[in-house]
């Protein structure tokens, strides 16, 4: 699984159901590429597309199935984590958790937080 179609089902696990407007946001992506995500795990029963509160509104639900899965997932997802720290180290780690949070504020137009980047945003 990719890691975009596991971090679709995490936020949805987390929610219990959402409607693909604040999902497609939350997760910072447009309405299509998100669509194309969740086709594989409706496909795949992990995902249900129910009606909303009224004709033109949808709501996501996590299937039990899916629940399932996710919960396999994330031990996979842990188990990858406990190798990384293991191989790189925790304070590489951290510090790649910060850059990677850093770059994230660049591309988002944002930076606040980040007094002095160790790269300038291009």
């Amino acid at each position: 699984m990719r890691v975009e179609k596991y971090a679709v089902r995490v936020v949805i696990v987390c929610r219990e159901t959402v409607c693909p407007v604040d999902l497609a946001r939350h997760m910072q992506m447009d309405a299509s590429t998100l669509t194309r995500n969740m086709q594989p795990l409706v496909a795949q029963g992990w995902l249900k597309i129910c009606a909303g509160n009224d004709a033109r509104s949808r709501r996501i639900e996590v299937t039990a199935a899916g629940r399932e899965k996710q919960a396999q997932a994330q031990r996979v997802w842990q188990g990858a984590q406990v190798a990384i720290v293991a191989q790189l180290g925790a304070e590489r780690v951290a510090a790649l958790h910060q850059l990677l949070e850093e770059c994230i504020d660049c591309l988002d137009g944002g930076g606040e937080g980040v007094t002095e980047p160790p790269h300038q945003c291009p």
